[in-house]
């Protein structure tokens, strides 16, 4: 039988996996299951393997697979959720390379798409120039982008890889001026540097954390940081 915090891990991991096909990282575990440090999601993973209810996938950063679930499980039964984008992959030449096994491709229906200018690049690693021009378009599918404006921005760095957002993927970014702690944002820097991270706040500060222990959070006052949009999707096409 397993504990309530137990349970309340093992349906967020399930309910994020249906959502996004990437298991969540153990910072949006932690965030989920208000706790205070993620040594506590450590245990909870560890209980969870041992009960046969996950299995953690060898040579593979956060790879969980969801082997079963308890007996009385509703899918109303969901614990909150954070942000989990949705995700487009293609294929570039007549070879594509297949997804990995925890990776789960949304068909995109292209008679119901619309078109997003891509802006350039963006960081996700140490922030570089600012965002360009309109450099082209790209259609996605219209259930993805929603209400509001959009663009598209081509990711440069390995800093948000737990995130599910590798070097090489496209992101839709939904403008916007203000975000929730938590949030995967586009941060302007200083008026010159643009950078994809999580939105946190430390006291009067906002902190640009990446999802890679490799990097550091970076903190800066207020009035150095300007949102420019939240991240509602991504595109990964395979070479």
């Amino acid at each position: 039988m397993l504990t309530r915090k137990q349970q309340e891990l093992l349906l967020f991991i399930h309910e994020r996996m249906k959502e996004s096909g990437i298991p969540p990282s153990f910072d949006e575990m932690k965030d989920a299951l208000d706790l205070a440090s993620k040594s506590g999601i450590h245990r909870l993973i560890t209980a969870l393997e041992e009960r046969g209810f996950i299995r953690r996938l060898p040579n593979r950063a956060r790879a969980l697979e969801v082997i079963k679930l308890p007996e009385a499980y509703s899918p109303s039964l969901q614990p909150r959720r954070g942000f989990s984008p949705a995700v487009i992959e293609g294929s570039r030449g007549k070879q594509p390379v297949p997804a990995a096994p925890v990776q789960r491709t949304l068909q995109a229906d292209m008679s119901s798409s619309v078109s997003v200018p891509v802006m350039g690049r963006i960081a996700a690693g140490v922030p570089i120039s600012a965002i360009q021009n309109n450099t082209h378009e790209i259609m996605v599918p219209a259930e993805m982008v929603g209400n509001g404006d959009h663009y598209a921005l081509e990711v440069k760095g390995d800093s948000m890889i737990e995130a599910g957002i590798l070097d090489g993927d496209t992101v839709i970014i939904r403008n916007a001026t203000t975000a929730n702690p938590g949030e995967i944002i586009v941060a302007l820097v200083d008026d010159e540097e643009a950078t994809l991270k999580r939105f946190r706040r430390k006291g009067a500060s906002i902190a640009l954390e990446a999802a890679n222990p490799a990097y550091e959070t970076r903190i800066f006052g207020p009035d150095r940081v300007k949102i420019q949009g939240k991240l509602v999707g991504l595109i990964r096409r395979y070479h």
